[in-house]
């Protein structure tokens, strides 16, 4: 039982809201008595150089090329599959197009298992087409879909798996392989966090049958809106192909398909983003080893640390909150923040499972996912990318480094 002589974390939270009031105006004020004087945004986009992008609209305005498979899809199309080593890359109007258009191109029914820590595009892909998910839980050192409780899930009406490589994280492929080897299973997998990460020796973009990238305006490589499949299976290319354009093979309608095709501007912003992949990658290095920096003075805030070496983007800066060492819960950390203009977000909260499409479909699954539930308690996404610096992540540090010594003082 609890020692009643201690205040709760939640009465400790409404103890220090004076103390943290009055040692604001400790810390370097950005305006109106915040930290900074605009919001400081998770995924801000990663802008390339102004005169270039102009230039290349240009050159679409001029040809009157705007869609239909113009030259700067081509063009962005073979840039992508050279980078990433793949024989073929289809561009779509986004990433959650392409994983739908993924999933029909397999044949895809019945059920999917799929992780429920994902954001919910990844499992509307499948519902949209009348494909039932099934939840699986996350490895909770990885973050990623876990393979034994994969497993354990396959059965009668199986179909496919849907891994996720949350956060660039790259799942276990080699095990997902085989048990969809092993059960004649489709395997794909949304990598909309993982352009430019690699796994193996071998880049994101050529493990399983497919892989589904965004292009969204929050994501390290942006085209403003966008996404891609990657495959190196010709048949399957060319299926992706017709039915992001209504389902044409030359002039006639082979099949059902749908308008997922990029236009050409979105490609040309794509190209321009390429050309500043390098820089890109630079500073949310950089960016990440600040917060690594300060965060390692604020107690019970640890930064996600990913298990293994291979190649990063590293877009996505994710931080543990542990209540009991801070101090504070998360959602406290999160409010006071966004009372200082820094606007972290609370990823993936609450799991997929939880959100109304999709409650009582998983009531009657009844699988337990504790990692889920868990993770979807303790985790932060902070701003990174361009639009952060580390003298930002510095001035965030202290912030927290106040925060969480203030609720010690008052625990």
């Amino acid at each position: 039982m609890p020692d009643s002589s201690t205040p709760s974390i939640e009465l400790r939270n409404e103890a220090v809201n004076e103390q943290q009031k009055r040692r604001r105006m400790t810390l370097p004020a950005g305006g109106e008595g915040k930290l900074f004087a605009e919001p400081l945004h998770v995924g801000r986009p990663n802008l390339a150089d102004r005169e270039r992008l102009l230039s290349r609209f240009s050159a679409v305005l001029q040809r009157q090329w705007l869609s239909n498979n113009g030259p700067c899809v081509q063009e962005f199309e073979a840039a992508i599959a050279e980078r990433l080593g793949v024989r073929h890359c289809v561009a779509v109007a986004n990433a959650t197009l392409g994983l739908q258009l993924a999933v029909r191109a397999l044949g895809l029914g019945g059920e999917v298992i799929v992780p429920s820590f994902t954001f919910p595009a990844t499992v509307h892909a499948l519902a949209w087409q009348g494909i039932r998910p099934v939840f699986v839980d996350v490895d909770p050192v990885t973050h990623n879909i876990d393979p034994e409780q994969v497993a354990l899930l396959v059965g009668p009406q199986t179909t496919g798996i849907l891994g996720v490589h949350l956060w660039g994280n790259p799942c276990d492929t080699q095990a997902l392989e085989r048990i969809a080897s092993r059960h004649g299973l489709a395997l794909l997998f949304d990598a909309a966090h993982a352009f430019g990460c690699a796994h193996r020796g071998r880049m994101i973009g050529s493990f399983g049958r497919a892989e589904v990238f965004s292009f969204h305006a929050t994501k390290f490589l942006s085209c403003g809106e966008g996404g891609a499949v990657t495959t190196n299976d010709d048949e399957l290319a060319n299926s992706l192909r017709r039915l992001r354009s209504f389902g044409y093979e030359g002039d006639q309608v082979a099949e059902l398909g749908i308008n997922a095709k990029m236009n050409e501007l979105n490609a040309a912003m794509g190209l321009c983003s390429l050309e500043c992949y390098d820089r890109f990658v630079a500073r949310n290095a950089a960016n990440l080893t600040a917060y690594r920096d300060v965060l390692a003075e604020a107690r019970g805030l640890c930064l996600f640390a990913p298990p293994t070496a291979d190649l990063r983007n590293h877009q996505y800066v994710v931080v543990e909150v542990n209540s009991q060492e801070a101090g504070i819960t998360r959602d406290a950390v999160l409010a006071a923040l966004h009372e200082e203009n820094v606007l972290a977000k609370r990823y993936f909260h609450p799991g997929c499972h939880r959100l109304a499409p999709y409650a009582a479909l998983y009531d009657r699954q009844r699988t337990p996912l504790p990692h889920t539930e868990e993770l979807s308690q303790r985790l932060l996404q902070f701003p990174t990318g361009m639009a952060v610096t580390p003298a930002d992540i510095h001035r965030i540090g202290e912030f927290l480094q106040h925060l969480t010594s203030l609720h010690k003082h008052a625990a």
